[in-house]
């Protein structure tokens, strides 16, 4: 008896596996590959909650195990809420997603933040889920609270660097960067300041 009991164990484990990895294949078989910008998509959303929370000043933890903290990163939908170190180096991507490159934190310019995908609740695993209007907060200590509205959502081969650019039209703008299919691409999410 107990041995049917491990063996339905075991092969719900790998059930799960599979279902998850598939799950994660179709999600990511319907991504684009390149940007399909629609600046109509962006639009300024001055409801009562983006103002309230935005002029509210969070204090945010200023190091998190020895790395000095960035910003707070929050996307809802898939219930992500972490920090964003400073430092882009191998060790700290192991525990945070990392400012890759840009200005700082809810300035203008387009603000980069990478991270690993594995399945931890602080990283990037979920953002394959984000579609366009979906909402990302990014709190620092001296803008406080900044709503984004996500614009688009692709894969890029790993040396196409545009999606780093500084050319922003003005605009704030966040770019979320993880890889995928097995780091052989990365997924991009674009977020404009709403």
């Amino acid at each position: 008896m107990a041995k049917k009991i491990l063996m339905l164990i075991i092969i719900f484990t790998i059930l799960g596996v599979v279902i998850n990895t598939l799950y994660g294949m179709y999600k990511e078989a319907q991504l684009s590959n390149g940007p399909q910008v629609n600046e109509t998509a962006v639009t300024q959303n001055n409801n009562s909650e983006n103002i309230t929370l935005s002029n509210k000043i969070k204090t945010i933890r200023t190091y998190f195990q020895g790395y000095k903290v960035s910003a707070e990163l929050t996307i809802p939908k898939i219930n992500l809420s972490t920090y964003v170190l400073e430092e882009y180096d191998e060790e700290a991507m192991w525990l945070c997603p990392t400012k890759y490159f840009g200005p700082e934190p809810n300035e203008i310019g387009n603000y980069c933040i990478a991270a690993h995908n594995y399945d931890k609740e602080n990283m990037f695993n979920h953002i394959i889920e984000l579609t366009e209007g979906d909402k990302i907060i990014l709190s620092d200590n001296k803008n406080g609270s900044v709503f984004y509205e996500v614009y688009d959502v692709y894969k890029v081969e790993p040396n196409q660097t545009e999606v780093l650019s500084q050319q922003t039209e003005g605009n704030t703008d966040i770019t979320l960067i993880t890889c995928s299919d097995y780091s052989s691409k990365r997924i991009i999410v674009k977020a404009r300041r709403s």
